[in-house]
């Protein structure tokens, strides 16, 4: 059944068009991911959705009486609400329904005669059955899974009104999962939330009985929650009924046959183009010049103006041009933590930590939030210095970090003057380096307050690019990042020759980029050769064998990794073997395309892929030959 249709809708904003007669349907249950490149007016069409926007044109119709969540609506509350009562009003007819039971319970223990009695008891059953039929029983324990799944348990306690826009933000994901509308507006839920609640979401969506219509940029989630895409592009919109990497490869080939599609018709125009030429050059050369010939050449040029002309399908669109090169090579080893302990106040972080970053690393820290990981970070940065233990930074080592709050603070400098203030440039080399990263003309002379989230981040981006670092600082570094600039980023993570730590929530990337890991849990600093995945598989297995775990204490010299840092030399090994397999399965699908194709454009772009996979693979096998050894 088709809860919501939206037919022929337009809509604009200062006189620039978002999207022009877009359609589609929204069925019951259904798991909807909607993508597109930042600015392609994804959260325009997520307001229209839910009623808060009208379009200009065109009607959008939603089944009736339905209930629509859409998680950008966090309603306010009074200054003096907890966060537990803020939770608590997702079941407020059944709150309603529980004050008038206990009305009823106050008039039946006094003392009325039996006619009365017998109505308030008759009353009372009702309202049972329908606080029973309605959950009522269950609230507590609705509200304990929610929160215990979005790990926001710490909040419960604390006004609403006193909550960071995250902390409001994780709130209000919370108070409409309860709320369990018909028509559930997710836009990019997993923006605040941990690794562990990230998975959490995604689990509980695949089970949510309504229906779920998400944005994001988180790959791996949008691979577990949905079922089908919509493609917002170019204002216009198209469905796919798949998953995100389903849609990956669909689009890609539905983009390879429009571009043939596009230059059969052009070979087709250019030979009627030159036969009516040659038609009439004919007829003129006749004497007396022939008529017959002119009508041919007419008809068929009425023929080619009739024809419906196809656009040129966009094969590769402009992205962010990032290229990272360490700043001169550090010494081998980089950073070093030694028995470190950090508590603030009587909350201690994390206690005996032992890190070892050796140059070219790339070191991920991840753990729920709340657990030491922006503070690990800091105590790099030498902004924090920890209550116990050492850390060293070794020689030559010169750091560039990116915040997850980058520029927040900054009110009237434009982007031009931020960029300047740390690369010494001309205006118009700075206008050309901008470019490189999507700021275009006038969009230079914006102010840095004015852009969004993903557009700091690119500013920022570029300040480093330019900048003398070899050791990158990450927190959080692709959030607010579409797609295809997370892709970008990733591509240029993996070419820089200097070493990286990062912190990140999105798995995809950890993945990609990451061979050690250290996880933070309950107050101890647990290390992994190895991705993501793997770090997960071995922390789950510690955890399930019921053994205390062990703390990260130095059993040898303070640079060798303890009992609880070491991974079996046979699975390391196996590691890298399993990357060269898949890199070389990656590089021998991009030599088949190649083969395939015939058009210019496209055999650069593989060609450029190709170059990076083979640089990629070269780096690995280096890494085998170490492991081997």
């Amino acid at each position: 059944m088709t809860i919501c249709s939206v037919n022929k809708v337009n809509k604009m904003y200062g006189g620039n068009s978002i999207f022009e007669n877009i359609s589609f349907e929204i069925k019951e249950k259904d798991r909807i991911g909607l993508v597109g490149r930042n600015g392609s007016g994804k959260s325009t069409l997520f307001r229209l959705l839910s009623g808060e926007e009208t379009p200009d044109e065109g009607h959008i119709h939603w089944k009736k009486g339905i209930q629509i969540g859409y998680l950008k609506q966090i309603p306010d509350f009074e200054k003096e609400d907890t966060t537990k009562e803020v939770l608590l009003t997702a079941f407020s007819q059944l709150l309603e329904i529980a004050e008038s039971m206990r009305v009823c319970e106050e008039a039946m223990s006094e003392e009325i005669d039996e006619l009365k009695l017998n109505t308030f008891i008759k009353r009372y059953g009702d309202l049972q059955e329908q606080f029973t039929r309605g959950g009522g029983y269950e609230i507590e324990a609705a509200i304990e899974k929610i929160v215990n799944g979005l790990n926001i348990g710490q909040l419960l306690d604390r006004s609403f009104a006193s909550l960071s826009g995250g902390e409001k933000t994780k709130v209000g994901l919370a108070l409409i999962l309860l709320k369990q509308p018909d028509l559930l507006l997710l836009d990019e839920p997993t923006n605040h939330l941990d690794l562990m609640a990230v998975e959490w979401l995604g689990e509980f969506l695949q089970e949510y009985p309504g229906t779920t219509v998400v944005i994001s940029h988180d790959r791996y989630f949008l691979d577990e929650v949905i079922t089908k895409v919509l493609d917002l592009e170019d204002g216009e919109i198209n469905c796919y009924q798949t998953e995100f990497s389903g849609f990956v490869k669909e689009k890609e080939a539905r983009l390879l046959n429009e571009f043939q599609a596009y230059q059969e018709q052009q070979k087709k125009m250019k030979k009627m183009k030159e036969a009516i030429k040659r038609l009439r050059d004919w007829a003129n050369r006749a004497n007396p010049p022939n008529e017959g010939l002119h009508k041919r050449a007419r008809n068929m040029e009425r023929a080619l103006e009739r024809m419906e002309k196809l656009a040129r399908p966009v094969l590769q669109r402009k992205k962010m041009n990032l290229e990272m090169e360490a700043g001169g090579r550090s010494g081998k080893d980089v950073i070093i933590f030694e028995e470190v302990s950090k508590q603030f106040g009587d909350r201690v972080l994390f206690q005996n930590v032992h890190i070892h970053v050796t140059y070219q690393d790339h070191v991920a820290i991840v753990g729920e939030n709340g657990t030491g990981k922006s503070t690990l970070i800091h105590l790099i940065l030498g902004d924090h210095d920890p209550d116990e233990g050492i850390v060293k930074i070794g020689s030559n080592v010169k750091v560039g970090y990116l915040s997850q709050n980058v520029y927040q603070d900054i009110e009237n400098e434009t982007v031009i003057d931020k960029f300047r203030e740390e690369i010494a440039v001309t205006e118009g080399e700075a206008r050309r380096i901008l470019a490189r990263f999507l700021f275009y003309g006038h969009t230079v002379f914006r102010k840095v307050s004015q852009l969004s989230g993903g557009e700091r981040m690119r500013l920022r981006l570029a300040q480093l690019m330019y900048q003398d670092v070899n050791l990158l600082i990450l927190d959080e570094p692709t959030n607010h990042l579409d797609i295809e600039s997370r892709e970008v980023l990733e591509e240029a993570l993996e070419d820089f020759n200097g070493t990286i730590v990062a912190v990140s929530h999105d798995r995809y990337f950890l993945n990609k980029l990451f061979q050690k890991i250290y996880w933070i849990e309950s107050k101890t600093v647990h290390a992994f050769a190895g991705n993501y995945t793997w770090a997960r598989e071995k922390l789950e297995e510690k955890r399930s064998s019921g053994k205390p775990k062990e703390d990260n204490r130095k059993k040898a010299s303070p640079v060798q990794p303890s009992e609880d840092h070491t991974v079996k030399e046979s699975d390391i090994v196996a590691t890298y073997e399993k990357e060269v397999e898949k890199l070389e399965q990656e590089i021998n699908e991009l030599d088949i395309k190649l083969e395939e194709t015939g058009d210019l454009e496209e055999m650069q772009s593989l060609f450029g892929q190709k170059q990076k996979l083979e640089f990629k693979l070269e780096k690995v096998y280096e890494q085998l030959m170490e492991a081997l050894d």
